[in-house]
């Protein structure tokens, strides 16, 4: 069966609220199965969703055969460092090998709830950062895994008139320096200087 043929019922339709959580690598023994590589050191969203949607490579590589929308997976597992998974209507290695690069994306609302203290990267990414005293310091831009904890890359605003960016503020996402996270607010407080 083509890879294009396990897409879902054409109503499927690509989530609103989709979120980039791996890459397909390659297929993974003559079953039809996959090999993903996941973007997270914790794949818990992809484990979490028995529904994967799918774009082409960021590269724009085009696959040979049309991408399917929407897989079906039927069993997924971790494997080394990446993620086998079986795909309902894809049941040889000829078809898995069509999906190869293909990006995987799962709709947010399907993630795991996280624990207390817990926090999607996707999630923080977009929140307005201040201090103690309310002096806002910017906006995480991005996140750094250093190994013993997260970093939260601030981007400050543009000064008026100024012709580039101040440079990034980045934060350690620990208990030290992090007061509050609140999500519904859209804002992080942090005891942290304007002048660090």
């Amino acid at each position: 069966m083509s890879a294009a043929s396990s897409a879902g019922p054409p109503d499927a339709g690509f989530p609103a609220d989709a979120v980039e959580v791996g890459r397909i690598t390659d297929a993974w023994g003559i079953k039809g199965w996959i090999r993903v590589q996941p973007h997270a050191a914790d794949p818990r969203a992809l484990f979490s969703s028995k529904r994967w949607y799918l774009k082409p490579p960021a590269d724009g590589r085009r696959p040979a055969a049309p991408l399917p929308e929407l897989l079906r997976i039927t069993e997924a597992r971790p494997h080394g460092g990446e993620i086998v998974a079986g795909i309902r209507g894809i049941d040889d290695r000829s078809a898995a090998e069509g999906l190869r690069g293909a990006r995987i994306f799962v709709s947010r609302s399907s993630f795991p709830t996280p624990a207390a203290d817990e926090y999607y990267w996707i999630d923080l990414i977009g929140l307005a950062v201040s201090n103690r005293s309310g002096e806002p310091l910017g906006e995480v831009v991005d996140l750094i895994d250093n190994g013993a904890h997260c970093v939260l890359c601030v981007q400050p605003a543009r000064a008026a008139g100024a012709a580039a960016l101040p440079p990034r503020r980045l934060i350690p996402f620990v208990a030290a320096y992090v007061d509050q996270v609140d999500l519904a607010g859209r804002r992080i407080v942090v005891d942290w200087g304007l002048d660090y």
